[in-house]
Protein backbone atom coordinates (compact mmCIF):
# COMPACT_ATOMS: atom_id res chain seq x y z
CA UNK A 1 0.00 0.00 0.00
CA UNK A 2 1.78 3.40 -1.44
CA UNK A 3 1.81 5.43 1.92
CA UNK A 4 1.64 8.90 -0.05
CA UNK A 5 -1.00 8.14 -1.52
CA UNK A 6 -3.42 7.75 1.50
CA UNK A 7 -1.65 10.51 2.87
CA UNK A 8 -2.89 12.41 -0.48
CA UNK A 9 -6.26 10.92 -0.18
CA UNK A 10 -6.70 12.53 3.36
CA UNK A 11 -5.43 15.57 2.23
CA UNK A 12 -8.59 15.71 -0.41
CA UNK A 13 -10.77 14.57 2.52
CA UNK A 14 -9.97 16.98 5.07
CA UNK A 15 -10.15 20.10 2.43
CA UNK A 16 -13.58 18.99 1.29
CA UNK A 17 -16.48 21.28 1.55
CA UNK A 18 -18.81 20.21 -0.52
CA UNK A 19 -22.09 22.04 -1.33
CA UNK A 20 -22.75 23.78 -4.84
CA UNK A 21 -25.52 23.98 -6.89
CA UNK A 22 -26.87 21.11 -8.10
CA UNK A 23 -26.53 20.58 -12.23
CA UNK A 24 -29.97 21.53 -14.50
CA UNK A 25 -30.15 18.34 -15.72
CA UNK A 26 -30.22 15.37 -13.11
CA UNK A 27 -28.63 13.02 -15.41
CA UNK A 28 -25.09 15.13 -14.53
CA UNK A 29 -25.73 15.19 -10.38
CA UNK A 30 -22.27 12.88 -9.58
CA UNK A 31 -22.92 10.29 -7.08
CA UNK A 32 -21.19 7.28 -5.22
CA UNK A 33 -23.16 4.31 -5.73
CA UNK A 34 -23.30 1.65 -2.88
CA UNK A 35 -25.19 -1.73 -2.63
CA UNK A 36 -25.44 -3.83 0.42
CA UNK A 37 -25.63 -7.42 0.01
CA UNK A 38 -29.15 -8.33 1.49
CA UNK A 39 -30.08 -12.49 0.64
CA UNK A 40 -33.32 -13.35 0.94
CA UNK A 41 -33.18 -16.48 3.02
CA UNK A 42 -29.94 -15.23 4.77
CA UNK A 43 -30.38 -11.63 5.36
CA UNK A 44 -27.42 -10.02 7.71
CA UNK A 45 -27.40 -8.30 10.99
CA UNK A 46 -28.47 -4.84 10.76
CA UNK A 47 -25.19 -3.30 12.33
CA UNK A 48 -22.76 -5.38 10.74
CA UNK A 49 -24.44 -4.35 7.25
CA UNK A 50 -24.11 -0.58 8.11
CA UNK A 51 -20.50 -1.02 10.08
CA UNK A 52 -19.72 -2.96 6.15
CA UNK A 53 -21.02 -0.03 3.65
CA UNK A 54 -19.42 3.00 6.27
CA UNK A 55 -15.95 1.15 5.69
CA UNK A 56 -16.60 0.31 2.08
CA UNK A 57 -16.48 3.98 1.53
CA UNK A 58 -13.52 4.81 4.02
CA UNK A 59 -11.50 2.05 1.82
CA UNK A 60 -12.36 3.32 -1.50
CA UNK A 61 -11.79 6.98 -0.71
CA UNK A 62 -8.36 6.32 1.08
CA UNK A 63 -7.39 3.92 -1.97
CA UNK A 64 -4.31 4.44 -3.45
CA UNK A 65 -6.30 4.44 -6.64
CA UNK A 66 -7.95 7.50 -5.59
CA UNK A 67 -4.92 9.55 -4.96
CA UNK A 68 -2.59 11.44 -8.08
CA UNK A 69 -2.09 9.41 -11.13
CA UNK A 70 -4.71 7.24 -10.02
CA UNK A 71 -7.32 5.78 -12.24
CA UNK A 72 -9.75 6.79 -10.09
CA UNK A 73 -8.62 10.38 -8.76
CA UNK A 74 -10.02 12.62 -11.57
CA UNK A 75 -13.83 11.44 -10.53
CA UNK A 76 -12.46 11.88 -6.68
CA UNK A 77 -11.73 14.89 -7.54
CA UNK A 78 -14.66 15.83 -9.18
CA UNK A 79 -17.19 14.27 -6.90
CA UNK A 80 -15.84 16.32 -3.82
CA UNK A 81 -15.74 19.24 -5.61
CA UNK A 82 -19.77 18.91 -6.08
CA UNK A 83 -22.29 18.20 -3.51
CA UNK A 84 -21.83 15.01 -2.19
CA UNK A 85 -24.45 12.18 -2.81
CA UNK A 86 -24.73 8.39 -2.09
CA UNK A 87 -27.11 5.77 -3.28
CA UNK A 88 -27.71 2.93 -1.83
CA UNK A 89 -29.02 -0.28 -3.61
CA UNK A 90 -29.96 -4.28 -2.55
CA UNK A 91 -28.31 -6.60 -4.52
CA UNK A 92 -28.54 -10.58 -4.32
CA UNK A 93 -27.16 -13.88 -5.54
CA UNK A 94 -25.77 -13.23 -9.25
CA UNK A 95 -26.86 -9.76 -8.99
CA UNK A 96 -24.06 -9.31 -6.11
CA UNK A 97 -21.84 -11.25 -8.05
CA UNK A 98 -21.92 -9.05 -11.00
CA UNK A 99 -21.56 -6.02 -8.84
CA UNK A 100 -18.24 -6.97 -8.21
CA UNK A 101 -17.17 -6.57 -12.06
CA UNK A 102 -17.59 -2.80 -11.54
CA UNK A 103 -14.69 -0.60 -10.27
CA UNK A 104 -15.56 0.00 -6.57
CA UNK A 105 -14.46 -1.31 -2.97
CA UNK A 106 -16.18 -4.71 -1.12
CA UNK A 107 -16.01 -5.04 2.89
CA UNK A 108 -17.56 -7.60 4.98
CA UNK A 109 -18.39 -7.05 8.52
CA UNK A 110 -19.44 -10.29 10.23
CA UNK A 111 -21.33 -12.21 7.49
CA UNK A 112 -22.68 -8.77 5.97
CA UNK A 113 -21.31 -7.45 2.94
CA UNK A 114 -21.36 -3.96 0.87
CA UNK A 115 -19.92 -2.58 -2.00
CA UNK A 116 -19.05 1.02 -2.93
CA UNK A 117 -18.46 2.10 -6.18
CA UNK A 118 -15.87 5.13 -7.65
CA UNK A 119 -18.35 8.22 -7.95
CA UNK A 120 -18.97 8.96 -11.75
CA UNK A 121 -22.54 11.04 -13.76
CA UNK A 122 -25.59 9.65 -12.67
CA UNK A 123 -26.79 9.13 -16.20
CA UNK A 124 -23.80 7.55 -17.05
CA UNK A 125 -24.31 4.77 -13.79
CA UNK A 126 -23.46 0.98 -14.96
CA UNK A 127 -26.50 -1.20 -15.67
CA UNK A 128 -25.36 -3.60 -13.82
CA UNK A 129 -25.77 -1.15 -10.48
CA UNK A 130 -28.53 1.25 -11.99
CA UNK A 131 -30.76 -1.91 -12.34
CA UNK A 132 -30.58 -2.93 -8.74
CA UNK A 133 -33.49 -1.64 -6.00
CA UNK A 134 -33.22 1.14 -4.00
CA UNK A 135 -35.99 0.26 -1.99
CA UNK A 136 -36.13 -3.03 -0.10
CA UNK A 137 -32.79 -2.39 2.58
CA UNK A 138 -34.61 -3.65 5.69
CA UNK A 139 -33.00 -5.79 7.85
CA UNK A 140 -33.62 -6.94 11.76
CA UNK A 141 -30.89 -6.34 14.32
CA UNK A 142 -30.92 -3.36 17.19
CA UNK A 143 -27.68 -1.39 17.00
CA UNK A 144 -25.50 -1.01 20.22
CA UNK A 145 -25.87 2.16 22.39
CA UNK A 146 -22.69 1.60 24.32
CA UNK A 147 -19.45 3.56 23.47
CA UNK A 148 -16.98 0.75 21.83
CA UNK A 149 -14.05 2.74 23.91
CA UNK A 150 -11.77 3.82 21.32
CA UNK A 151 -10.93 3.86 17.62
CA UNK A 152 -13.26 5.85 14.88
CA UNK A 153 -17.31 5.86 16.03
CA UNK A 154 -20.12 6.99 14.08
CA UNK A 155 -23.27 8.10 15.76
CA UNK A 156 -26.87 7.99 14.26
CA UNK A 157 -29.60 10.51 15.49
CA UNK A 158 -31.76 8.55 17.87
CA UNK A 159 -34.35 10.91 16.38
CA UNK A 160 -34.94 10.08 13.23
CA UNK A 161 -36.49 7.00 11.57
CA UNK A 162 -34.58 6.17 8.33
CA UNK A 163 -34.80 3.02 6.38
CA UNK A 164 -31.11 1.43 6.02
CA UNK A 165 -30.28 2.05 2.61
CA UNK A 166 -30.44 5.70 3.56
CA UNK A 167 -28.79 4.90 6.57
CA UNK A 168 -25.76 3.32 4.88
CA UNK A 169 -25.46 6.41 2.59
CA UNK A 170 -25.56 8.85 5.75
CA UNK A 171 -23.12 6.59 7.82
CA UNK A 172 -20.70 6.09 4.49
CA UNK A 173 -20.63 10.26 4.69
CA UNK A 174 -19.78 9.90 8.03
CA UNK A 175 -16.80 7.67 7.32
CA UNK A 176 -15.54 9.80 4.46
CA UNK A 177 -15.61 12.98 7.28
CA UNK A 178 -14.11 11.36 10.09
CA UNK A 179 -10.91 11.41 8.56
CA UNK A 180 -10.96 15.52 9.33
CA UNK A 181 -10.40 14.29 12.80
CA UNK A 182 -7.01 12.59 12.37
CA UNK A 183 -4.06 13.28 11.78
CA UNK A 184 -2.12 12.00 8.27
CA UNK A 185 -0.33 9.71 10.30
CA UNK A 186 -3.30 8.33 12.06
CA UNK A 187 -5.32 8.18 8.83
CA UNK A 188 -2.37 6.16 7.33
CA UNK A 189 -2.44 3.62 10.41
CA UNK A 190 -6.22 3.51 9.67
CA UNK A 191 -6.39 2.82 6.15
CA UNK A 192 -3.44 -0.14 6.74
CA UNK A 193 -5.67 -1.36 9.39
CA UNK A 194 -8.72 -1.76 6.77
CA UNK A 195 -10.84 1.21 8.42
CA UNK A 196 -11.89 -0.01 11.61
CA UNK A 197 -14.86 1.96 13.01
CA UNK A 198 -17.74 1.35 14.86
CA UNK A 199 -21.52 2.35 14.59
CA UNK A 200 -23.70 3.14 17.08
CA UNK A 201 -27.07 4.79 17.94
CA UNK A 202 -26.53 7.59 20.38
CA UNK A 203 -28.68 7.71 23.32
CA UNK A 204 -30.57 11.65 23.29
CA UNK A 205 -27.86 12.70 26.48
CA UNK A 206 -25.22 11.82 24.22
CA UNK A 207 -26.78 13.54 20.89
CA UNK A 208 -26.85 16.38 22.83
CA UNK A 209 -22.71 16.66 23.69
CA UNK A 210 -21.63 15.31 20.09
CA UNK A 211 -23.71 18.00 18.79
CA UNK A 212 -21.48 20.32 20.98
CA UNK A 213 -18.30 18.53 20.15
CA UNK A 214 -19.32 19.10 16.25
CA UNK A 215 -19.82 22.67 17.23
CA UNK A 216 -16.48 22.61 18.62
CA UNK A 217 -14.62 20.92 16.01
CA UNK A 218 -13.91 17.38 17.98
CA UNK A 219 -16.73 15.40 16.30
CA UNK A 220 -17.85 16.19 12.97
CA UNK A 221 -21.79 15.97 11.18
CA UNK A 222 -23.53 14.63 8.39
CA UNK A 223 -26.18 17.43 7.57
CA UNK A 224 -28.21 16.17 5.17
CA UNK A 225 -29.78 17.59 2.12
CA UNK A 226 -33.20 16.33 2.66
CA UNK A 227 -33.87 14.80 -1.03
CA UNK A 228 -35.39 11.38 0.75
CA UNK A 229 -36.98 10.43 4.01
CA UNK A 230 -35.56 13.26 6.36
CA UNK A 231 -36.08 17.50 6.50
CA UNK A 232 -33.24 19.17 4.59
CA UNK A 233 -30.32 20.42 7.54
CA UNK A 234 -30.97 17.19 9.44
CA UNK A 235 -28.27 15.89 11.59
CA UNK A 236 -28.17 12.06 10.82
CA UNK A 237 -25.00 10.94 11.84
CA UNK A 238 -22.10 12.12 13.97
CA UNK A 239 -18.88 10.88 13.71
CA UNK A 240 -16.00 11.03 16.72
CA UNK A 241 -12.61 9.52 17.34
CA UNK A 242 -11.83 8.36 20.37
CA UNK A 243 -8.20 8.24 21.31
CA UNK A 244 -6.30 5.19 23.85
CA UNK A 245 -6.19 7.68 26.59
CA UNK A 246 -9.25 9.07 26.42
CA UNK A 247 -10.86 6.08 27.55
CA UNK A 248 -8.40 5.99 30.79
Amino acid sequence: MDVEAIAADHRRLVGYGGGGDDPADPADVLAMAMVLRIEKNDPPDRTDLLTAAARAVALLCLDERSAGDGPWAEAMDDWCNARIRKIARRARGAQWSAAQEVWGVTTTEGHASARAFVPGRVGDLDRRIARLQIGGTEVEGRMPTSSPGRGVVLWTNPGLEMTVGKLAAQVGHAAMLAPKLLTTDEAIRWRLEECPLAVRESSPERWRELLVADSAGTAVAVRDAGYTEIAPGSVTVIAEVIREQEST
